[in-house]
């Protein structure tokens, strides 16, 4: 079976990813949103991030390693970064320099190259998701040009009028709904896309 690339974002019911001045805490973030990103994560083979997303995780993963006062859900998903899950990063303006922790399992790819690099994932037969956490602008162009199979979104109910706003410039895109999740102590609820016509892959 071939590798699909995954998704897996937050949004308000505004379809906002952050609040004003970029502030990601205003989105509801809560246990089923924990939950849910451990899924994600234990079915994933590798994790692609863009550049900001990349140095979102730099900033708290590395400390989760091992942290005894940590959640579980934060100490699962620590444990398979320690365990060398592979991390691809596209951008332009991360350098090795900037890979401060993992560094023996990421790959620095260019934006120029990331189409050639994604269909190639897309098409390898490693096991796992090619998962992709947030990177609202990574993931709108890969949308764009059917790089993605599989879109999860989780829509809190909160309006947040935030700085950056989901689907723009994609206008004409359809998608097949997958599934409706839902949880009995979170107002959360998890909408699963499918492009409904994706890149061919080979």
């Amino acid at each position: 079976m071939m590798s699909k690339v995954i998704v897996s974002t937050m949004l308000s019911i505004d379809g906002c990813a952050d609040g004003p001045g970029g502030d990601v805490s205003a989105v509801p973030m809560d246990a089923a949103f924990s939950a849910y990103n451990v899924e994600r994560v234990r079915a994933a083979g590798r994790l692609l991030f863009g550049g900001t997303g990349y140095r979102g995780m730099l900033q708290y993963w590395p400390a989760r390693v091992g942290d005894p006062e940590g959640s579980p859900d934060d100490a699962y998903i620590a444990s398979r970064y320690a365990a060398g899950l592979p991390i691809i990063v596209i951008s332009d303006s991360i350098t090795s320099a900037d890979v401060t922790a993992f560094e023996a399992q990421t790959t620095i790819v260019r934006r120029g190259d990331a189409h050639r690099a994604i269909a190639s994932l897309r098409s390898s037969e490693e096991p796992g998701d090619v998962l992709l956490f947030g990177g609202l602008t990574l993931w709108t162009d890969l949308l764009r040009h059917g790089l993605v199979d599989e879109l999860h979104v989780m829509v809190g109910p909160r309006v947040v009028a935030g700085d950056h706003r989901a689907f723009e410039g994609l206008g004409g895109l359809d998608l097949d709904l997958l599934g409706v999740r839902t949880w009995a102590d979170s107002a959360n609820v998890v909408l699963t896309y499918a492009p409904t016509n994706g890149a061919p892959r080979g």
